[in-house]
C-alpha cells in the first residue's frame, strides 16, 4: 500500500492537528517529536527542519490553531475594537493553553526564547494591524506609521496577564487599551488632521 507524501499547507494542518492532539493527551511536558511525527505521519526530520526546538513547534501550533477563534472586530472605534480582540483572547486563553504556555517558558533557551517572541509578536501585530487600518480610513487617527512592536503590545500585555496571572480581568483589559495603547497608536499615528 502506497501512501501519499503531503506537502505545503496540507501537511502543516496535519502536523499542527499532531501537535495539538499530543498536548491534549499528554501535555507540553511529555509531548515529544517522535509522538508528533507517528500522529501526524510524517518524520522526526520533517519537523526538524522546520522547527529546531519543541517549544517553537508547539507555539506555532497553539498561535494557527488559535488566530482561527479571536476576532478582529469593526465596532466603529479603535478603543471597542482593540478591547472586543483582547476579549476573545482572554474567553480562547483556557487552561491548556495556560498550561502550554508556562511549560514552553520553562523550555526555552536564549535563541529559542527570541524566535518565540518574535512569531508571538508578529501575530499580535497582524491581528491588530486591519483595526487600525480601519480607524485610520474612519479619520480616527492620522496616517503615519505605527510600529509593528506598537501593533502587537496589546497582546503581549494581555498574553503576561493571561499566563502569569491566569486572568484577564475587564478592567485590566480597559486599562491596557485606553491608557496604555490607544495613546501609544495615537501618538504614532498622529491626529486624523494631520
Amino acid at each position: 500500500m502506497s501512501t501519499k507524501r503531503r506537502h505545503g499547507a496540507e501537511l502543516e494542518t496535519a502536523i499542527h492537528a499532531a501537535v495539538l492532539d499530543e498536548l491534549g493527551e499528554r501535555g507540553y511536558a511529555a509531548l515529544t517529536y517522535d509522538g508528533v511525527a507517528a500522529r501526524a505521519g510524517t518524520s522526526r526530520p520533517v519537523l526538524y527542519r522546520r522547527w529546531a526546538t519543541k517549544a517553537e513547534m508547539v507555539l506555532t501550533a497553539v498561535v494557527a490553531d488559535r488566530a482561527e477563534v479571536i476576532v478582529s472586530p469593526d465596532t466603529g472605534r479603535l478603543a471597542t475594537d482593540l478591547y472586543a480582540i483582547l476579549a476573545s483572547m482572554r474567553e480562547n486563553f483556557v487552561t491548556p493553553v495556560r498550561s502550554t504556555m508556562l511549560g514552553l517558558l520553562a523550555d526555552l533557551d536564549a535563541d529559542a526564547a527570541e524566535s518565540v517572541r518574535v512569531l508571538l509578536s508578529r501575530w499580535g501585530a497582524d491581528l491588530v494591524g486591519p483595526v487600525v487600518a480601519r480607524a485610520r480610513a474612519r479619520g480616527e487617527i492620522g496616517s503615519a506609521p505605527v510600529p509593528r512592536e506598537v501593533l502587537g503590545l496589546p497582546f503581549d500585555l494581555a498574553r503576561h496577564e493571561l499566563t502569569f496571572r491566569g486572568a484577564l480581568p475587564e478592567e485590566r483589559i480597559g486599562v491596557i487599551v485606553s491608557v496604555l495603547v490607544v495613546p501609544l497608536i495615537e501618538l504614532y499615528a498622529g491626529s486624523a488632521e494631520d
